[in-house]
């Protein structure tokens, strides 16, 4: 495993007679055209958090994203394919379940927003393709800075009731929803704590893990909380796991046992200030008022899964609600719901083989290793996560997508070129 203080001086002092980091080098596109892609990416990144208004900065940052990606010369890696594919499929899916249903404004906007969503992914995954680390680092700041943002409105919002930033009594900070708010602060804590295991604890780090963790507890959502955990610890094993050092496989325990005792600290602290311990006592309830019972919306589910057998068009984009009065809270479920068959399976498949193709290229030693592993973590937990609510239109899964796919790209070139080497 290499750290990303090593990740950083390798990249720095790459040989000029070695070959491109992907299928076309990123130093041949002009500098210029770089610079502006680069600033494009990072205002991307750092717009991503303010997603309360529609159309939002994000989607106009997107487009500006995409042009210059033109000018950079930015290609597309066949090994992408099956990603542009799977996509594909269920986008198509979902376009064959809204025809019933094509009268209703909604609808045909929820499926819009899933082709722009995909469309969203294969840009990243093109790319995070080619000069990995430079790439990563500036999603790394920019991600940071973003989820340190979101966190301090959500936080500002909880703790001075503003309706705009907190929803049923619960921090959602820039977004719509306290359930997206939560886990979109996952990756740039998980980056943090990289950060702190290469380099020790410094102060804006710190800091900024601190903000990010009350706010992400402000949540108050169980599916979020549960993602963080699972995701620290996939996290933490894989560092482990590929890491040839066993002074730094020591360091891994000593700083995960200091790091829990460090967020139990933070967590008591919050719990003793207003009415924080009686959210938290009602939400860690895992019997809620409408989640059980025959009309809860796990009932709903199982009773909507033998109709769904029978309807090969699902019901058609957001059309569960007027059938079960709530929207499924299951993304898979979701997936045929409101994308048929088609989309339903191609949904499945498309988790399946991200994981697949992630679990298998993520051990490899590269440059961009530990950048890959925190995003290869912190997709799991959202697959995850996806059992207990939808996930199909968060933005930073597309962008999670993008990064396994582009990731697992630029590593099996990195490994062609390491045997095409060695046979010379």
């Amino acid at each position: 495993m290499i750290t990303l203080d090593q990740a950083a001086a390798i990249s720095a002092r790459r040989r000029p007679a070695d070959p491109p980091a992907g299928p076309v080098d990123a130093g041949r596109a002009p500098a210029v055209a770089t610079t502006l892609l680069h600033g494009a990416l990072f205002l991307t990144i750092l717009g991503s958090f303010l997603v309360f208004i529609e159309p939002s900065p994000y989607e106009v940052l997107s487009a500006l994203l995409v042009f210059t990606c033109l000018l950079a010369g930015v290609t597309f890696d066949r090994k992408l394919l099956p990603l542009l594919f799977l996509l594909l499929f269920y986008n198509l899916g979902g376009a064959f379940a809204l025809i019933p249903v094509i009268g209703d404004d909604p609808s045909r906007r929820f499926i819009l927003i899933s082709f722009y969503m995909a469309f969203t992914a294969i840009i990243f995954a093109m790319i995070f393709t080619t000069d990995c680390v430079r790439r990563a680092e500036i999603l790394r700041k920019a991600y940071i800075l973003a989820g340190v943002c979101a966190a301090l409105a959500g936080i500002f919002g909880y703790f001075n009731g503003i309706d705009l930033l907190t929803l049923y009594g619960r921090a959602r900070g820039t977004f719509k929803d306290p359930n997206v708010y939560g886990p979109f602060l996952i990756l740039p804590m998980l980056f943090l704590l990289q950060s702190f295991l290469n380099r020790g604890l410094r102060l804006l780090p710190l800091a900024a893990f601190l903000i990010m963790a009350a706010g992400l507890f402000l949540s108050f959502s169980r599916a979020a909380w549960a993602h963080m955990v699972f995701s620290s610890v996939m996290m933490m094993a894989l560092l482990f796991v590929t890491s040839p050092s066993g002074w730094f496989r020591a360091r891994i325990i000593s700083f995960s046992v200091m790091t829990s005792l460090a967020v139990a600290g933070l967590l008591i602290a919050l719990l003793a200030v207003g009415n924080v311990g009686t959210v938290f006592k009602e939400r860690a309830s895992l019997n809620q008022y409408y989640d059980t019972g025959e009309s809860g919306r796990f009932g709903n589910q199982k009773k909507s899964v033998n109709e769904l057998l029978e309807l090969p068009n699902g019901y058609g984009p957001l059309q569960f609600r007027n059938h079960y009065t709530n929207d499924p809270h299951q993304v898979y479920l979701n997936a045929f719901a409101s994308y048929g068959w088609l989309g339903g399976f191609s949904y499945l498949a498309l988790v399946l083989i991200t994981l697949a193709i992630g679990l298998r290229t993520v051990f490899v030693a590269t440059p961009w290793q530990p950048y890959f592993i925190a995003a290869m973590s912190t997709y799991t937990g959202v697959a995850l996560e996806g059992l207990v609510i939808d996930t199909d239109h968060w933005r930073h899964y597309y962008l999670l997508l993008g990064l396994i796919w582009g990731f697992s790209a630029a590593t099996m070139n990195f490994r062609r070129r390491q045997a095409a080497r060695a046979v010379a």
